[in-house]
């Protein structure tokens, strides 16, 4: 199959390299060229634009940081969608908003496009073993053509519903996940003042009910200080962003959210903003007076 990635940076490049190895033919294009190294390397192929991509592919998909990103480059001058014929799919891959997606949806349906969202959940590490689960929403028999595609990026591909329900399930997921990120740097603050190792709570909490799995990233982040890059503070903010604006628009309440986006925010004007999502608990650190590390 024809395939065209649009994005091809953290995430994007390792979705894109399992693709390529599933045996299909793959054209690749990203603002920068250097990222595609590795892909053209393996034998894929490199496109001029976004255009160019979409015209030599059967379906493409865009991983991409912001919805303004995927908006450009699909209905923007030379995008996707100039480029895509009738019968063609397009997955974006990316943390979008339903609105933006319907947009993007009302361009497809013009030129006789298929557009799905397909948001995915798992890390840079699921993108790279292709365990990532992959919340689609769109047209249920162009799923169903292209599951075997989805299936080489993520082991956990699932159907959603209509256009706009995988945003809204990866959105209502990553809202989960980030807000406890800063509830347990709280959590944790509190114990490690009180008197207790953090190795000791993280042992402790790990095998009782408080356990979640944005722990998971604590031995060998938080307490090694490793604020590597990764998924980045920047894109926190925005997708927990993404989640208290939904609730705006549908007149849901969530305050519990909008303390949990100020503290993304916080870590953001501090100039963390590069740095790994985990990074927010240095915001509660400086408060509390209190580093989240084990004692030496």
């Amino acid at each position: 199959m024809k395939v065209g990635f649009i994005g091809v940076g953290f995430m994007g490049r390792h979705m894109a390299r399992n693709i390529l190895k599933g045996g299909h033919d793959l054209t690749v294009f990203d603002i920068n060229k250097d990222a595609a190294e590795e892909l053209l390397s393996l034998g894929a192929t490199w496109a001029a634009s976004p255009r160019a991509a979409a015209q030599a592919s059967e379906v493409v998909f865009t991983s991409l940081p912001r919805p303004q990103d995927v908006e450009e480059v699909t209905t923007g001058e030379g995008g996707l969608m100039s480029g895509m014929s009738s019968g063609t799919a397009y997955f974006d891959l990316s943390t979008t908003d339903p609105s933006t997606i319907k947009r993007i949806a009302e361009a497809g349906n013009a030129r006789g496009v298929q557009v799905l969202d397909a948001p995915v959940s798992g890390g840079t590490g699921g993108a790279e073993a292709a365990t990532l689960c992959v919340m689609v929403g769109g047209d249920k028999d162009t799923y169903d053509k292209f599951k075997p595609v989805l299936d080489l990026i993520g082991d956990k591909a699932m159907y959603c519903g209509g256009l706009g329900s995988g945003a809204v399930s990866k959105i209502v997921n990553n809202l989960i996940g980030l807000s406890v990120g800063v509830l347990l740097s709280e959590a944790f603050t509190m114990g490690i003042k009180a008197g207790v190792d953090a190795q000791t709570l993280f042992e402790a909490v790990s095998g009782s009910s408080g356990n979640t799995t944005s722990m998971r990233s604590f031995p060998n982040g938080i307490f090694q200080r490793n604020f590597d890059p990764g998924f980045q503070v920047d894109l926190a903010a925005k997708d927990v962003g993404l989640a208290t604006q939904l609730g705006r628009d549908l007149r849901v309440p969530m305050e519990m959210s909008n303390i949990a986006q100020q503290r993304y925010i916080d870590a953001q004007n501090k100039g963390w903003g590069r740095l790994a999502a985990g990074a927010v608990a240095r915001v509660q650190e400086e408060r509390s007076g209190v580093e989240i590390k084990p004692n030496e």
